[in-house]
């Protein structure tokens, strides 16, 4: 999953009249992971300055990661914002059926300041058809009840994991989330790229498969303090309509909150292809 730096919305209509002075920050680095990586030193990747991760914790309904409990555990020690992220199967069930499955086994949300909002991955069959068979209005309906489900039961909408070659391809650059689900995007060069219809950014960018740390490499596009309000807060809130969006140009103190967008054809594995 990848990154991106955002322009922002208010918290409330409350109004900044003044532009925010450009400041250079560095965008909180994160690692996402699954079985695939078998034992992680949370504590090391900490010092080496990772601030948050996902962790694979379902597929389809049928798998439930082995190592999900130790890595989120392992992750919660250390002093890790975490959560974790559903790998798709928009052709085996419907999307609340995986919505269900992932929620009961490790994908819930609560506002306790350390719980990312779970992810869904939603990208290239591993063992098919690029897109499961599936018409673009078939595969945005499919979303839709997945996304539905999971705020239904946790009151924030689900991360959106992507890339825009598949969003156009298999959604037809649906612009249908860009207003209530955050974006990550996958997209392995030195800047993010075009984006799926509708995101003007990306909260998180997935900008490589490898790196120093365990996983693969993603990026926050905010400040560690925007990134702190983000695990509290349902960034596209359609009850209230309050847009919080990441902006480079805000400061520490600011007291708009930050969010961002997503990336493009390089992905999460699925356990099909291990």
């Amino acid at each position: 999953m990848k990154l991106s730096t955002a322009v922002l919305v208010a918290v409330a209509a409350t109004a900044v009249t003044a532009s925010p002075t450009p400041e250079k920050r560095a965008n909180p680095k994160g690692i996402d992971i699954s079985s695939y990586q078998g034992t992680v030193n949370f504590n090391t990747v900490k010092k080496n300055g990772i601030s948050f991760v996902y962790i694979k914790a379902t597929e389809g309904t049928t798998y439930k990661d082995p190592d999900f409990s130790s890595h989120y555990t392992g992750a919660t020690k250390a002093g890790l914002l975490r959560g974790g992220y559903h790998f798709a199967h928009p052709d085996s069930s419907s999307g609340a059926t995986q919505a269900n499955f992932f929620l009961a086994h490790g994908g819930g949300w609560s506002k306790d300041g350390i719980t990312l909002p779970g992810a869904l991955d939603i990208e290239y069959n591993p063992s098919g058809a690029e897109c499961y068979g599936m018409s673009a209005s078939k595969m945005v309906s499919w979303i839709k009840d997945f996304s539905d489900t999971y705020h239904k039961a946790t009151g924030v909408s689900p991360v959106i994991y992507t890339t825009t070659d598949w969003w156009k391809t298999c959604t037809g650059n649906s612009a249908a989330f860009a207003k209530t689900n955050p974006l990550w995007i996958a997209h392995y060069a030195s800047s993010i790229g075009a984006l799926p219809a509708g995101w003007e950014y990306t909260t998180f960018w997935q900008y490589a498969d490898s790196g120093p740390n365990p996983g693969d490499q993603d990026e926050f596009n905010g400040s560690l303090a925007g990134l702190k309000k983000y695990v509290t807060l349902d960034a596209y809130s359609t009850l209230t309509n309050t847009y919080i969006l990441t902006d480079s140009r805000l400061g520490e103190g600011s007291d708009l909150l930050m969010l961002m967008r997503r990336p493009s054809r390089n992905t999460h594995d699925s356990e099909e292809r291990r």
